[in-house]
């Protein structure tokens, strides 16, 4: 609820920066809109409000935009004349959205463990390595409380936690962008010590020495990279494991993984069944020691 307090704050003073409405001009490119020229309002309009004034398909479709080239989330504001393309799964080259795409999968997967355990016991999301598509499953780095170092996942949790997945899904929530000052983003995690080191470190890799915020319904997280437009853009879903790493400064290191496909895109059950089989591996990245145990899902 503190996160959710501090983030709505900023984000009503960053929006009164813009007291009187200025116009700016937006450039569409892409299929069928080059020449298409949108004036929009400056601080105000975002990459979402121009596919508003697109058609349907545009809406219902684009995860991602690129603005003068430079990679924009949808739902965040405009803040110059610009040209602008709007990117969907379906594209010729969809790099960047399917990234985008897997780096939202696993932030949505860190957001129903950390709000599973409720307030019993605390959950610490790590800084997780990204990884590429092509590594078969995406992946989220956890500290559960130090209580749980013994417990490993059953199938049903893990059901239990995929289940938590497809509620978020189902209710199509926007994942909201907000670039804060380190300051503000130190006050969002101040329950955190983690959190506040990967500020500090996000913040001193990032020219501008900002950082940027997600809020999901009332969840906040910190991202290391652009997340597509909503929840709703996800389709299939699964967590299909939760291996035990090995103790780290934070306590026992866990790597929750699973996989997913964007509603462009859908696998039939028997092709699904074996990307399923391959994303209960364990992903290996260089920040991590070779696992102790893991529980997955038999297929």
């Amino acid at each position: 609820i503190q996160r959710n307090a501090v983030f709505s704050r900023e984000q009503a003073r960053q929006r009164a920066l813009y007291p009187r409405i200025e116009k700016i001009e937006v450039s569409m490119q892409g299929p069928g809109l080059d020449g298409t020229l949108l004036i929009m309002n400056k601080g105000m309009s975002t990459p979402l409000s121009c596919a508003r004034h697109l058609t349907e398909y545009h809406v219902t479709n684009s995860a991602l935009a690129l603005v003068d080239g430079e990679v924009w989330p949808l739902h965040k504001p405009l803040t110059h004349s610009c040209s602008l393309s709007l990117l969907t799964f379906k594209d010729d080259d969809p790099t960047l959205v399917n990234q985008a795409y897997w780096r939202s999968c696993a932030a949505l997967l860190g957001q129903v463990i950390e709000t599973a355990f409720k307030d019993d016991y605390t959950v610490e999301l790590l800084s997780t390595a990204e990884v590429p598509v092509t590594s078969g499953a995406f992946c989220c780095d956890v500290v559960l409380d130090h209580q749980l170092d013994s417990w490993t996942p059953s199938e049903e949790s893990l059901r239990s936690l995929t289940r938590g997945a497809l509620q978020l899904i189902h209710q199509d929530l926007a994942w909201e962008p907000l670039e804060v000052a380190p300051p503000v983003a130190l006050e969002v995690f101040s329950h955190s010590s983690y959190k506040r080191e990967e500020v500090e470190r996000k913040a001193a890799q990032n020219p501008k020495g900002t950082v940027t915020l997600y809020r999901c319904g009332d969840h906040v997280l910190l991202s290391g990279g652009p997340l597509v437009a909503r929840t709703g853009l996800c389709s299939q879903y699964e967590v299909t494991a939760l291996h035990s790493l090995a103790q780290g400064d934070w306590g026992l290191h866990r790597r929750a993984q699973g996989l997913s496909l964007p509603l462009q895109l859908q696998a039939h059950h028997t092709v699904w069944r074996k990307l399923r089989r391959r994303a209960e591996k364990l992903v290996r990245t260089k920040n991590i020691s070779i696992s102790v145990k893991s529980s997955k899902i038999k297929a």
